[in-house]
């Protein structure tokens, strides 16, 4: 069986309506949505909202790591709307999200990243759409577990957990042939993103299962650039399948 397996599509419907094919089905990591592109300025919703020379300063302020600094220049700029900042970024996210459930294949299964924002996954959803955080599916006579979502961090995004609740998941999950997740476990070179030259945060737990219950695979995504795309613990192979919307291809697993 052939499974290709997205994450980080960031707006990239074009390429996400070809990501199945050849494929018996399809797996999405998460970050469907495009909220700020710290490569391109200009795209996302930020700059949809308020300007790519907006765009420019918050970006420099979070790059330069000057958070309270990015956090009131940007309540600044949600102040400048009509009303509460919600609606507008609502009707943003669901634009996004309506093309990019367009375009997403089915069968799919698919678990949320830490900019996606879960509540509004449903009116979006489609016949053959399975979505899983903390849960499992078999797929191709395997067993499949799914942990969505990302950790707490001084970027705020939409779906960040406490340890104990993201660790609760992945003990839900249990031992699976195949662990999916949208963040790494806490292994540096998987974290350590090579142009950012930052290291983002992975998970301990998803660590510890590994350790614990030695899966065949453990797919997940988060970190664009990684130092390491692959590693292998024990018999266990992790890998990072890419960030889709820089590569437009799929990882593929053949299972």
């Amino acid at each position: 069986m052939r499974i290709h397996v997205v994450s980080d599509v960031h707006g990239r419907a074009d390429a996400l309506a070809g990501a199945a094919d050849g494929a018996d089905a399809l797996i999405c990591l998460g970050d469907l949505i495009l909220f700020i592109d710290y490569h391109d300025h200009g795209q996302g919703i930020f700059a949809d909202l308020f300007g790519q020379d907006n765009a420019d300063r918050f970006i420099g302020l979070r790059t330069e790591k000057r958070f309270d600094e990015a956090r009131e220049f940007s309540r600044g700029l949600w102040a400048s709307l009509d009303g509460d900042a919600r609606p507008h970024i609502e009707r943003a996210v669901n634009r996004q999200y309506a093309e990019l459930f367009a375009a997403m294949p089915a069968p799919a299964y698919l678990t949320y990243g830490n900019v996606d924002v879960p509540r509004l996954w449903d009116a979006h959803l489609r016949d053959g759409h399975h979505v899983l955080d903390g849960e499992t599916t078999e797929i191709g006579g395997l067993r499949f577990g799914f942990v969505g979502g990302g950790l707490r961090t001084e970027y705020r995004t939409p779906y960040e957990l406490d340890e104990e609740a993201f660790a609760a998941k992945v003990e839900a999950v249990g031992e699976v042939d195949v662990l999916c997740s949208h963040i790494p476990p806490a292994v540096p070179d998987l974290l350590y993103d090579t142009v950012a030259r930052r290291f983002e945060r992975g998970s301990e737990a998803i660590l510890e299962a590994i350790h614990r219950t030695q899966p065949r695979y453990v797919l997940f995504g988060h970190v664009h650039q990684p130092l390491a795309s692959r590693i292998r613990i024990g018999r266990t192979e992790c890998v990072n399948v890419g960030h889709f919307r820089a590569r437009g291809v799929p990882y593929v697993l053949t299972v």
